[in-house]
């Protein structure tokens, strides 16, 4: 499984670290993905790193853990999820429900209980101020992937592409 192309973000930013990117943001993005920060971190796995990968705050399977690196990239970490803040959107991108057709039909169905509307594309999900999020199941769609259980799902999805 490859990076869908909306996670690559229409704008970057030139941060160094997440909270960085947070500071250089207007009040109420700032707020939003602040939030969807710690409910992320709250509910991350052991294992992952946070860090700035492609212009945005990124959570990934650190090199020391999975040196193969993304697509064969040995100094480029295994992206699992991100959030940024976008031209007309805010976005948290969850690269385990991509990769995942069980996990994405879960989790399509939990936002669907959660009353709120979702706008996703493959691995993004796109809102416009925080109360448009439900961000209990984003948070639950971050814990319910392991570090290795990503790396396999990974792993699989490439090898189902290179056949």
């Amino acid at each position: 499984f490859l990076i869908p192309f909306c996670y690559a973000p229409s704008m970057t930013s030139s941060a160094k670290t997440p909270a960085e990117y947070l500071a250089s943001l207007p009040e109420d993005r700032r707020k939003a993905l602040a939030a969807v920060r710690k409910t992320m971190r709250a509910h991350l796995p052991k294992g992952y790193t946070e860090t700035m990968q492609y212009g945005m705050p990124s959570f990934v399977v650190p090199l020391k853990t999975y040196p193969e690196g993304y697509l064969g990239k040995k100094d480029v970490p295994l992206p699992f999820a991100a959030y940024a803040s976008q031209k007309n959107h805010l976005a948290v991108y969850l690269l385990n429900v991509y990769g995942d057709p069980k996990l994405e039909a879960w989790f399509k169905a939990a936002y669907a209980k959660s009353g709120k509307k979702l706008d996703m594309g493959k691995s993004c999900i796109r809102f416009k101020k925080l109360e448009d999020l439900s961000l209990d199941v984003i948070g639950q769609a971050v814990a319910k992937t392991s570090v290795s259980d990503f790396i396999k799902a990974y792993e699989a999805g490439r090898l189902k592409r290179k056949s």
